[in-house]
């Protein structure tokens, strides 16, 4: 969380939704809500907010071969203590604000007790908001209003996260990715930060989705390992509601040429701790030190063989100046070059170059 993360405005189009999921589960889990009763003629005002949600809400259902609405309906069709046990979970699972203030309740670390058939409908069900409401696009817009046609998707929370987040207006300029500060690529991949096979529930919401590089969403990284330790997430930024940006910072130590995730504030450590191994930080920020290292020393040989560049040790120095001043702050892995510009530029450090590259004293 090397850069400064915000929703965009399109994200009270999420939030509509994820309400729109809850007002389903509870119609769902209520007690007298039987699978039988889960038609196109019950699914009305005011079990939805509005008709245009209802409307909507029967077309994601029944499509698909109506795979989703057997599931609702193997839902509906659960015992009372089964589908009181879904919603306990569920209503906590979605106060996820409450788990970053002072005494939170606990955070479900179990499934609810309900039958392994039944989570999997359930599971796929939520799941589905994402994979096929929100890539189709929600009824909403941008602000969470309902909407017949047009409504916000996942390209456009895309393209909005992006925008909210470009350091350089130029539209040719390199983004950068908000966790790790390197590129983040043509195709960034929306990240849900809790994991959305664990809590599908999530699957939609706004405080759980950011738009990151390949390289921090893969399974040799973030993937899908837990944010969180034993329920507990005191230790632990999140991208909203504890942004580690102005809480973390790399470190270098020169003479190994490595490159470390720390924390600004020793209380931090431990959450600097996590996100480093979480995205395995430090041995990313590594690699690109000792590649930007090696290219600067081998740029100011090739300087010198052809009778440019530094000539003794005050040239040097300010050369190396020139070069961390000139650093573009907009662009990719910033942070990893001002702490290999602060590096070579320490006293012995430069006094070793100076020698390396046989300059004059």
């Amino acid at each position: 969380m090397l850069k400064p993360i915000s929703q965009p405005l399109c994200c009270g189009a999420l939030n509509a939704c994820l309400e729109l999921q809850m007002h389903l589960l509870r119609w769902l889990c209520n007690p007298s809500t039987a699978a039988a009763d889960v038609t196109q003629g019950n699914l009305v005002p005011p079990i939805v907010p509005t008709q245009i949600e209802a409307n909507w809400l029967w077309r994601f259902l029944h499509g698909h071969k109506q795979t989703r609405l057997e599931q609702a309906k193997l839902i509906a069709a659960m015992a009372s203590d089964e589908k009181q046990a879904l919603l306990d979970w569920a209503d906590r699972v979605v106060a996820l604000a409450n788990q970053f203030q002072p005494t939170p309740l606990p955070w479900p670390t179990a499934l609810p007790a309900i039958s392994a058939e039944s989570w999997t409908a359930f599971k796929n069900l939520m799941e589905a908001f994402y994979e096929r409401g929100l890539k189709s696009g929600v009824p909403y817009k941008s602000n969470g209003t309902p909407v017949a046609a047009g409504g916000v998707c996942y390209a456009d929370y895309v393209k909005a996260f992006r925008e909210v987040h470009r350091l350089n207006p130029d539209p040719d300029a390199q983004e950068v990715c908000v966790l790790c500060g390197g590129p983040l690529g043509q195709t960034p991949e929306v990240d849900h930060w809790i994991a959305k096979s664990a809590f599908p529930l999530l699957s939609v919401c706004a405080d759980n989705l950011l738009p990151i590089c390949g390289e921090c969403n893969s399974t040799a990284n973030k993937g899908e390992k837990d944010v969180h330790t034993a329920g507990s997430f005191s230790d632990w930024f999140h991208p909203y509601f504890r942004p580690g940006n102005s809480g973390i910072r790399i470190n270098y130590v020169m003479p190994e040429r490595t490159a470390h995730c720390v924390a600004i504030a020793i209380a931090d450590q431990p959450k600097a701790d996590h996100l480093d191994q979480l995205l395995n930080l430090s041995v990313r920020w590594t690699r690109k030190f000792k590649a930007e290292y090696l290219a600067k020393q081998n740029e100011l040989f090739n300087l010198k063989q052809r009778g440019r560049g530094p000539t003794d040790l005050a040239s040097l120095q300010n050369y190396l100046t020139d070069y961390q001043i000139a650093m573009d702050g907009t662009g990719p892995d910033y942070e990893v070059g001002q702490a290999l510009a602060a590096a070579i530029l320490e006293p012995s450090c430069l006094k070793a170059w100076h020698s390396e590259l046989g300059l004059v004293t």
